[in-house]
């Protein structure tokens, strides 16, 4: 695999049963770079080591006098030099290859798993977890895929040098081959504390990052209540207990550096001081002195490559980790399905609940519980994150499609929607039926004043459509977020779209609007909304109320607000003692006084809109009744 090739057309089933497991499958799966990085890396490693050969044999040949083999050794060092060069030069290439392409699978892995578990991977792991290991772990894992090949390449040739000095020199070669194995496994004993103080620096990185995702993300809501200081405070807290954690990680990776320059240096005086003794005594020559010696010196060289393993190894374990930890989660259902793909159509029926949308028709689901109808909107769009009773749409378990599939089918946007960064034309770029056009998309979600938001924020942007979007829509108020999503929902135009609380966010004149263009734009479609707002609950052409798991009461609005207590009591607020008082004497004998007293419930804005709704209908009666 080349950079030029990426993404992967298949990015493979990862094993990802543990941090370990998960890099050697990485390597597995990338047997042919590693192949090439190891050809170029001995290539390397054995010309820079053959350098101490070819000098040696030179000043033998200046020493003897000998002009022929001072010349061979003359291109002998130039064509070490050649070799030295392009092996480093490719080396370095197919090593950076395989650290992009690992990271790029491992990406992949990364967001395909995050498109088939949806909302559910939130509710497992933080979101700051999942920026963690999609950005600083993946590169970390990367790191130690590329780092493997050279470390063999290196090895192999710290091997060979071994080898060739006890042949070639036996009485110095000897106390190389002890010496060098020790200085090799000298830092063993270092590692497990140094990997302990990488892992717990590590957590306390991801620990930061996740607060800073948090704290970032509910930045405008710190403001409105003043918590912006409570919140710098707890991450400067977190950030200097991530710096006395990497300072300690660099100590102790400062210490494994220190003995990796000592212990060899150490070596290289026994052996000078061996040799000059030998060469005392007549038993070796000075170019086989020199050979020894300048073979100890460059074996530093591959030697070091043992420190980077180790290092890559340790930080890249716990990275492997989390990112085998994200990528272990499953879906309740299986994403395959036991089904042919298709697209059904026909009534949607949720047999746990007893909710049943018809087929065209506008529904409105009132829960008390907004967690609960969460979940409920999210188990309409079927496979649901837990297990459970599958929803049927047209007679077909949506759990036994596939699940781009069903999602083809049923579109569900949940209460907070994500803006992607970008202009505006891509964020409506999305799969459609075409049916339905992005102005008139805009135009039902009333994304008017939107649009010109957009355009003051983008001086250079004439068109609306190439205005800018900044990360999450931050720019933009939660009203504001809120419809252009909804407009980006109306301009899909699935089957069955499940809307969760889509206007929460506006106010009572702009609601209105939007609940008339939801209901014009989706004419024939079926939609379904959650909702406890009157302003839409009185568009829709069907109202059920889900209360303790299940359907009590199917209706329309303005029946379903006087007969049944429960949905009264989600929709209007009202309390017991409201209800009493709505019941009493003083009430019957003034019919204004009960419209009144509702409009001054509250000064929360959705509540206005109940109370305003109810007063509407109570003077509708007024005025039938005289």
């Amino acid at each position: 695999m080349q950079i030029q090739d990426l993404p992967y057309q298949d990015p493979g089933v990862p094993d990802a049963r543990s941090g370990p497991r998960f890099l050697w499958w990485l390597g597995r799966n990338q047997l042919g770079g590693q192949f090439k990085a190891l050809a170029w890396g001995l290539l390397h490693f054995t010309s820079v080591a053959g350098l101490p050969f070819y000098v040696g044999f030179a000043i033998q040949a200046v020493v003897d006098r000998s002009g022929s083999r001072l010349a061979l050794a003359g291109v002998l060092l130039v064509l070490c030099g050649f070799t030295i060069a392009l092996g480093d030069t490719f080396l370095h290439r197919s090593a950076i290859t395989n650290w992009i392409t690992a990271a790029a699978r491992v990406q992949q892995l990364l967001a395909r798993k995050t498109a088939q578990l949806g909302s559910a991977l939130t509710r497992r792991v933080a979101a700051g977890e999942v920026v963690a290991v999609s950005t600083g772990d993946v590169e970390k894992i990367g790191w130690f895929v590329e780092a493997v090949s050279r470390f063999t390449a290196a090895a192999l040739t710290v091997v060979l040098v071994c080898v060739s000095l006890v042949v070639y020199q036996p009485a110095l070669g000897i106390v190389v081959a002890v010496g060098v194995p020790v200085l090799a496994l000298a830092v063993l004993p270092l590692l497990p504390r140094a990997t302990r103080r990488a892992d717990f620096q590590r957590e306390k990185a991801g620990r930061a990052t996740e607060l800073a995702s948090d704290t970032v993300a509910g930045l405008r809501v710190l403001r409105g209540i003043g918590g912006e200081d409570l919140f710098l405070d707890r991450y400067r807290r977190a950030s200097q207990e991530v710096r006395h954690a990497a300072v300690r990680s660099a100590r102790m990776w400062a210490l494994i550096s220190g003995i990796q320059v000592l212990l060899p240096g150490l070596l290289m005086i026994a052996v000078v001081w061996h040799g000059v003794g030998l060469a005392r005594e007549g038993r070796i020559t000075v170019g086989e002195l020199v050979t020894v010696y300048s073979a100890v010196m460059l074996l530093t060289y591959p030697l070091r490559h043992f420190e980077e393993i180790a290092m890559a190894y340790s930080f890249s374990r716990p990275s492997a980790k989390r990112a085998a930890g994200v990528l272990s989660l499953e879906r309740a259902t299986d994403t395959e399905g036991s089904r042919e793909a298709s697209v059904p159509v026909g009534d949607l029926y949720d047999p746990a609940t007893g909710l049943l949308a018809p087929a065209g028709c506008l529904t409105a689901v009132v829960c008390g519980d907004p967690d609960a109808a969460g979940r409920l909107a999210e188990r309409l769009g079927g496979h649901a994150p837990e297990e459970g009773t599958s929803v049927l749409l047209g007679g077909v378990p949506l759990d036994e499609l596939p699940i781009d599939s069903a999602r083809t089918a049923v579109l569900v946007q949940d209460k907070d929607p994500v803006l992607l960064s970008g202009t505006l034309r891509e964020l409506l770029d999305v799969p459609a039926s075409g049916q339905v056009t992005a102005e008139a998309a805009l135009a039902a979600a009333q994304c008017g004043d939107v649009l010109e938001a957009l355009v003051q924020g983008s001086l250079e942007a004439e068109d609306p459509m190439d205005a800018r979007i900044t990360e999450r829509g931050r720019s933009l108020s939660g009203g504001q977020r809120q419809r252009l999503a909804l407009a980006r929902s109306l301009i899909t135009d699935p089957g069955v779209l499940v809307l969760d609380e889509p206007t929460s966010a506006v106010d009572s004149h702009t609601e209105a609007r939007v609940a008339d263009g939801i209901r014009s734009l989706r004419a024939g479609s079926t939609t379904v909304v959650f909702t406890s707002s009157p302003l839409l609950l009185d568009l829709a052409e069907r109202v059920v109320l889900v209360h303790g798991g299940e359907v009590v009461a199917v209706g329309v609005h303005r029946d379903l607000v006087h007969k049944e207590p429960r949905y009264r009591a989600v929709v209007t607020r009202e309390t017991d003692e409201d209800a009493d008082l709505a019941d009493g004497p003083d009430e019957k004998a003034t019919p204004a006084a009960g419209p009144a007293r509702k409009a001054a419930l509250t000064s929360r804005p959705q509540d206005r809109k109940t109370a305003l709704s109810d007063v509407l209908d109570e003077l509708e009666e007024i005025e039938e009744t005289a």
